[in-house]
């Protein structure tokens, strides 16, 4: 599957926002992804996370996890292509654990999948988790990363897509000078 037909599938479902939105990591862009927008048809995310498990067939991943909300159901699917295991980190205080039983067993082949990225403070957190129980890092595979692919997670990163869309911090923010209201994602 080629970048080419990843941003045609943004486009069919209308992953692609126009506007001025608060995105998750504190930053403003007048762009936004929408994930669920792609989540609500199942044959795109099965394709999707077919090709995210076909970048890491080869590497003997044995578990796959990914952070709540987004990460849930592109970790289920990416893992039952490649048939393993897979569970998902959801926020415990002010980190990613684990809970209902979950867990990484040492050494175990760990691939972390989420949807979208910007400055990757979530897969970091998920990074940490997986570090933290001794699990063996592989890789992250991603639906888009925001950041033109300056994303460096210190471990190898699989972007379906690869987009430059620019960030702005509160204080220096073109939307908010215009008075462009605020949305919240």
């Amino acid at each position: 599957m080629t970048e080419e037909e990843v941003i045609e599938i943004f486009k069919r479902t209308e992953t692609i926002k126009r506007g001025h939105f608060l995105l998750a990591s504190g930053l403003h862009s007048g762009i936004y992804l929408q994930k669920c927008q792609i989540l609500q048809y199942p044959e795109y995310t099965e394709r999707l996370c077919a090709e995210l498990a076909s970048r890491f067939k080869d590497d003997k991943v044995e578990l796959i996890i990914g952070p709540t909300m987004g990460g849930i159901i592109l970790a289920y699917e990416t893992a039952r292509a490649l048939g393993v295991r897979n569970i998902f980190a959801e926020r415990v205080g002010s980190k990613r654990g684990l809970r209902w039983g979950f867990d990484i067993k040492p050494g175990e082949r760990t691939l972390v999948v989420d949807d979208i990225a910007t400055t990757g403070a979530s897969v970091k957190d998920v990074i940490e988790l997986v570090e933290d129980k001794g699990g063996y890092l592989v890789g992250v595979g991603l639906l888009a990363d925001r950041s033109g692919g300056k994303l460096d997670l210190g471990i190898r990163v699989e972007a379906l897509a690869t987009l430059d869309i620019k960030t702005y911090s509160p204080s220096d923010c073109p939307l908010c000078r215009e008075g462009v209201p605020l949305l919240e994602t």
